[in-house]
């Protein structure tokens, strides 16, 4: 399948701060809490109340995931302040992290308290965690509900808003950023400027989360994962046969794998180098340049190579050994031979 996560709450009432996950290891702004009760979401759709009685007029729906603040509780019911918003939106690049979000003023009602968690639950972080895998799983599914996608990602925003601390928190942050990210790329990519070469004039995906991802969790696998999103938006949209492009996104996987050198998506980045090499010794022997072409084969070779010394059993190694043969025995990598 975008991290940020909280809302300025505009309820009169006195304001405390969060803390920082302890594995981060950069400190983030404060974050701002009202001091009505714990955080909490839901775990499922749910309606609000004028009063705590299913007979009573409704107020609205909670969806899945939403920001709530729990100021009174009677029996199995809760009165809450929730964010009913559909979607949340960050604001400006300067607001804190998982704090971003800019929202309309809660609505007050009395709600179920089954599927809830607050930050005062027990293992509540792991619950979430589950509970936003089980919505990204859901997502993937063509069977699966239509905002399913949404909904994971608020569930792990919530985690990181709610449980600071935990060692799911960094996890948490980077899925939701990512999912964003992916969503935003799914629509860009629906457009017509999709296509153009400059990526200056496609759309551009909010890069703010990812970005927060690296600040705060800096020299972590979230951040390294966070990096390899942030490539696409400097991707030639179509490279229209032009050298210009294969080239300067080598040097950007190259960059990338510079920066990461252990990273969870360093392989994969090896391997579009090679790709991208590969494409270029066909484009420059097809101009006749064979200097250029010889050049770029062993620059495949060599990135190959090291592929095989660092990611042995990888699959991204033994499909660059698989170009690079291809180039070796003299058949086409970009486009279609009809010799």
């Amino acid at each position: 399948m975008n991290l940020r996560m909280t809302s300025t709450w505009t309820i009169c009432l006195a304001l405390a701060c969060a803390t920082l996950p302890i594995h981060a290891q950069k400190k983030q702004p404060q974050m701002v809490k009202p001091m009505a009760g714990p955080r909490a979401t839901t775990l499922r759709d749910t309606w609000l109340y004028i009063t705590p009685s299913t007979d009573a007029q409704k107020v609205s729906k909670v969806q899945i995931g939403r920001e709530m603040v729990v100021a009174e509780k009677s029996g199995p019911w809760m009165r809450v302040y929730a964010n009913t918003d559909i979607e949340e939106q960050h604001s400006d690049r300067d607001t804190p992290m998982i704090g971003s979000d800019q929202a309309t003023p809660p609505i007050s009602g009395w709600m179920e308290g089954k599927g809830v968690v607050e930050e005062t639950t027990a293992n509540g972080d792991q619950i979430l965690m589950g509970a936003a895998a089980n919505q990204e799983a859901a997502a993937s599914d063509p069977r699966g509900p239509a905002n399913a996608a949404q909904s994971a990602r608020l569930l792990y925003r919530r985690l990181v808003e709610m449980f600071p601390n935990s060692p799911l928190a960094g996890e948490a942050a980077w899925r939701a950023a990512d999912i964003q990210w992916q969503l935003q790329r799914a629509d860009a990519a629906t457009l017509p400027s999709a296509h153009e070469k400059d990526p200056a004039y496609r759309l551009q995906m909010d890069e703010d989360e990812l970005r927060k991802v690296i600040k705060y969790y800096p020299q972590t696998r979230w951040a390294a994962l966070a990096a390899f999103d942030l490539i696409d938006n400097k991707l030639c949209g179509d490279w229209q046969g032009t050298t210009q492009c294969p080239e300067k996104e080598a040097d950007l996987y190259l960059k990338y794998a510079d920066e990461y050198p252990n990273g969870p998506r360093t392989a994969q980045a090896l391997f579009d180098v090679v790709y991208r090499l590969s494409v270029l010794t066909d484009m420059y022997n097809a101009s006749g340049d064979d200097r250029k072409s010889g050049d770029a084969r062993n620059r495949a070779h060599t990135v190959a190579e090291q592929m095989k010394s660092h990611f042995a059993d990888s699959d991204y190694t033994f499909r660059a050994g698989a170009l690079v043969y291809k180039l070796d025995q003299g058949v086409p990598v970009y486009g279609i031979d009809f010799n």
